[in-house]
C-alpha cells in the first residue's frame, strides 16, 4: 500500500482508506460485530492506516467498534470522525455542543486526541458565520483535535473552507461519474496544501458494474429511500444520478476497463491518477471487499489517453444527468 501525505501539514495515509460508514449499520443491512471486525481486520492486514467514521454511524457504534478493535489488536492508525448532523442539523451549533460530540467521540474510540476531525455537511450559512471554526481552532490548542476539516456537498462550500486558517482538509465526492471537481476544486486545494479525502468513489456501488435495471435495496437502505434525495443531499446517492441512468452508464463504461483489471479497481485508480487526491475511503461489507479495495494502490496509472477518454465520456453522457447541488 502506497502512502501520501494528507495536507501539506498534516500526516501520511494510505492511499487506500477505509470509510466505516457501513460497519455503523445506520442505514441497511447491519453488520455484527464479529463481521466488522474482519472487515477493519482485512484492511489493516493489507495497508489501510486511515479510517473514516462519524459521531451519528450507528449513533455511535461505529466509533466504538473501530475503539475496540485498535485496541484489540494493538495497533494507532490514523482515524477521522466527524461533527454537524444528527440533532444539531442544522441550526442548532454550538460550542458546547460541539465539545460534547468531542468527549463522546474520543471516549468510543478510546483515545487522547482525535486526529482529525471534520465538520459534516454542515449548512452554507454556518461556514459563512465562520464562528464553528474559531470553536475548532479553541479545541485543536487544547489538543483535544490534532486537526480539522470539512466534509462538504459543493465545490461552493469547499472553497469557502479553505478561505480559514488551519484548515487541514476537505472531504467530497468524487468518482468517474462525478468530475467536476477536476477543474474547479482541485486546483485551489493543491495551491492552499489542503488535503482531498474522497467519499463515495464507487457512486454508491454504480461502478461495481454489478447493477442491473432490475436491481432492488432493502427499505432502509439509502439508495432505495434517498435515490431521489428525499432526505439528504442527492449527490450523496448513485452520485446524484437517476438509477436507471446510472446503470446504463455503468454499462458503458465497462467497454473502458482494461482487461487486467476489474471496474472497482479501474474507478478507484481514477481517482488515485489525480494528484491532488489524498486518500479515497470506500466502504466494505465483506473483508473481500475490503481487501478488493486495497490492491487499487498497486496498480500502475492509467494512460493519459484513456483519462482523456473518460473525461469526454463525462462531458457528453454523464455531465447533463447529475442532479442536486454539486
Amino acid at each position: 500500500m502506497k502512502k501520501r501525505l494528507l495536507g501539506k501539514s498534516g500526516f501520511e495515509v494510505s492511499e487506500v482508506g477505509m470509510g466505516c460508514w457501513q460497519i455503523g449499520a445506520s442505514w441497511g443491512s447491519a453488520i455484527d460485530r464479529e463481521t466488522a471486525f474482519a472487515i477493519l481486520s482485512e484492511s489493516a492486514a493489507n495497508g489501510v492506516t486511515f479510517f473514516d467514521t462519524a459521531n451519528v454511524y450507528g449513533d455511535g457504534r461505529s466509533e466504538s467498534l473501530i475503539g475496540e478493535f485498535i485496541k484489540a489488536e494493538g495497533i494507532q492508525p490514523r482515524i477521522a470522525t466527524k461533527f454537524g448532523r444528527g440533532p444539531v442539523f442544522p441550526n442548532n451549533y454550538s460550542e458546547e455542543s460541539l465539545r460534547e460530540s468531542v468527549r463522546g467521540s474520543l471516549s468510543r474510540l478510546g483515545v487522547d486526541q482525535l486526529d482529525l476531525l471534520q465538520l459534516h455537511c454542515v449548512p452554507i450559512k454556518v461556514l459563512q458565520d465562520g464562528a464553528i471554526f474559531d470553536w475548532l481552532r479553541k479545541l485543536q490548542a487544547e489538543g483535544l483535535i490534532a486537526h480539522f476539516g470539512a466534509s462538504v456537498e459543493t465545490v461552493e462550500e469547499g472553497l469557502l473552507c479553505m478561505k480559514q486558517e488551519g484548515l487541514l482538509s476537505l472531504q467530497v465526492i468524487f468518482n468517474c461519474f462525478r468530475q467536476k471537481l477536476i477543474t474547479e476544486l482541485f486546483p485551489e486545494a493543491q495551491a492552499t496544501g489542503t488535503g482531498i479525502i474522497v467519499r463515495l468513489p464507487l457512486a454508491s456501488g454504480l461502478l461495481t458494474g454489478k447493477f442491473t435495471q432490475s436491481t432492488t435495496f432493502g427499505e432502509d437502505d439509502h439508495r432505495n429511500f434517498n435515490r431521489d434525495g428525499a432526505q439528504f443531499n442527492v449527490g450523496e446517492t448513485f452520485a446524484g444520478l437517476p438509477f436507471e441512468k446510472g446503470v446504463e452508464l455503468a454499462d458503458e463504461l465497462k467497454a473502458f476497463v482494461p482487461e487486467s483489471m476489474s471496474m472497482v479497481q479501474f474507478a478507484l485508480r481514477w481517482i488515485l491518477d489525480h494528484e491532488a487526491v489524498s486518500t479515497i475511503i470506500p466502504g466494505a461489507s465483506s473483508p473481500s471487499q475490503a481487501k478488493g479495495n486495497a490492491t487499487a494502490s498497486r496498480l500502475d496509472p492509467l494512460p493519459e489517453e484513456l483519462h482523456q477518454k473518460l473525461r469526454n465520456f463525462y462531458e457528453a453522457e454523464v455531465r447533463e444527468n447529475i442532479r442536486g447541488a454539486y
